[in-house]
């Protein structure tokens, strides 16, 4: 199809099922949540993906997910505000796919992907059970309804709500580092000190890292009300493994950090798509990695890393390339380039020069299920600050 009109959205009942019982609103959710419609590409838009990677010329070796639907944002339904849970979606329908440990708790065991209104009541559950409990009252912990912008702790939040471990990395500048909350000494909700224009200093409050990005542009405005797409806080990843070093690797004066910041990301998304669990697709150039997607955050945008490409220049040097599914492409024009091999790499292929913001934020989910103690654990969201 290539239009998707908009599905009923969880009833109000879902609020009203069992106000004082947590267990009671997760019940009816699983009952009322909506499937999520979406265009459904016949082969998978990423066995189109590899396709065209193993057409193409130049000695160059590619990582990919292993399975990810597109979910782009409607222009009745979401277009400017909805990019955050579109990327949620996507790295849901890996999960849901891939993992079956984690398709047995996401989403009440329902096995599909729901629409945004019932992903922003389950965010509501997560919050009313704790999970980012200061980060919610940004929201006042309310979000369903509304059009507010949501980021990397929101998904980080929403996925930890069922026991999945989803952790959280910052890429930025060392100057920057204070406002993480990874930072010794740092804590949720700290206070932060900012001069307007007319030299007055205005004290706002700062719950995650990705909430510089407000303060840098608004910060003579009231947080209540939406920040812009957003946000935050946790990893425990060991960033060397069997291809290369990790960050640890980089050690960059301040010269060249404007040039050399952005391979930081590119190495650790490599890094993470690269690991003992690789699998040949049939082409020497292409594998497959176990890895879900990257939820992949930025000042004003989102999107969706679903693999790495590295070319071997002639004169010995590396370039790197992000492969980037985003919400604002429409799945039919994706897969359209992908079958005709023509045109996709502008819309997908990412390189180092192109990644021009100066704060960055990755959201990756690792394997397993927590237990109930380690669930408490989760339910305070932090990050790993990795300078620029």
């Amino acid at each position: 199809m290539d239009d998707m009109s908009c599905e009923p959205s969880c009833d109000d009942a879902v609020m009203g099922c069992g106000e004082s019982h947590i267990d009671e609103k997760i019940a009816c959710l699983i009952g009322l949540q909506i499937r999520s419609p979406f265009y459904q590409v016949e082969t998978g838009l990423m066995a189109l993906l590899k396709n065209c990677l193993e057409l193409e010329a130049g000695n160059s070796t590619s990582i990919l997910s292993g399975y990810v639907d597109h979910f782009h944002s409607i222009e009745s339904e979401d277009v400017g505000w909805g990019c955050g849970w579109r990327n949620i979606q996507m790295v849901s329908s890996h999960l849901l796919m891939r993992r079956q440990e984690a398709r047995e708790v996401l989403f009440g065991g329902s096995g599909f992907v729901p629409d945004i209104a019932s992903l922003q009541r389950w965010l509501e559950l997560a919050w009313e059970r704790g999970f980012d409990a200061l980060g919610s009252e940004h929201f006042n912990r309310k979000i369903y309804g509304s059009r507010n912008w949501i980021g990397a702790t929101e998904c980080a939040t929403l996925f930890r709500s069922f026991g999945l471990r989803a952790r959280i990395v910052d890429f930025g500048p060392k100057e920057l580092e204070s406002l993480c909350l990874s930072v010794p000494g740092s804590s949720l909700g700290a206070q932060v000190s900012k001069i307007n224009d007319r030299g007055k200093r205005k004290v706002v409050q700062v719950y995650g890292p990705m909430d510089k990005y407000i303060l840098g542009r608004h910060y003579d405005a009231p947080l209540a009300g939406s920040r812009g797409d957003e946000n935050s806080r946790y990893s425990s990843m060991q960033l060397g493994n069997n291809l290369g070093g990790g960050s640890g690797d980089y050690v960059l004066n301040k010269c060249a950090r404007k040039n050399k910041g952005s391979e930081i990301l590119v190495h650790w998304v490599w890094n993470y798509f690269s690991d003992e669990s690789l699998s040949k697709s049939g082409h020497h150039c292409v594998t497959v990695s176990e890895k879900p997607p990257l939820y992949f955050q930025h000042d004003g945008h989102s999107r969706t890393v679903v693999g790495v490409q590295v070319k071997h220049q002639q004169n010995g040097t590396q370039q790197f390339s992000l492969l980037i599914l985003d919400p604002a492409h429409r799945t039919a024009a994706l897969k359209t380039s992908l079958k005709e091999n023509d045109g996709w790499q502008k819309l997908i292929k990412r390189g180092v020069h192109t990644l021009k913001k100066p704060q960055y934020q990755l959201c990756y989910i690792e394997p397993g299920i927590a237990s109930e103690e380690e669930m408490e654990l989760l339910k305070r969201i932090d990050s790993i600050f990795l300078e620029f």
